[in-house]
């Protein structure tokens, strides 16, 4: 279980930063070179690439070199992974809520 909340950590850490929240929504149109994701983004290619490292450390996202031209995609199942424990921490907090606003009704 450790690991995997590793892995979460990683994947909220990647997602905290909005360019790679942006790169992620670009993503979700489907696969893109560097040169295209880098596109819309005002930073130097140096960071952007950092940026990528962060999203493919995290498995949010992977890459394949094809010749010259290095094509990133979206990892789905990783995001997936990420709303199933935010949806599992929203359902334990509703439950609480309404065990509360019970117990207040009663009194």
């Amino acid at each position: 279980m450790a690991n995997n909340l590793a892995h979460l950590d990683s994947a909220y850490h990647a997602l905290a930063d909005p360019t790679r929240r942006g790169m992620l929504a670009r993503l979700g149109a489907g696969p893109a070179s560097v040169k295209e994701l880098a596109q819309p983004f005002r930073i130097g290619l140096p960071t952007f690439l950092k940026h990528l490292k962060v999203l493919e450390a995290s498995g949010l996202v992977q890459t394949r070199k094809d010749g010259r031209v290095r094509t990133c995609a979206l990892r789905p199942e990783r995001l997936a992974e990420a709303e199933a424990w935010l949806a599992a921490q929203r359902n334990l907090w509703e439950a609480r809520t309404d065990r509360l606003a019970a117990l207040v009704e009663k009194a």
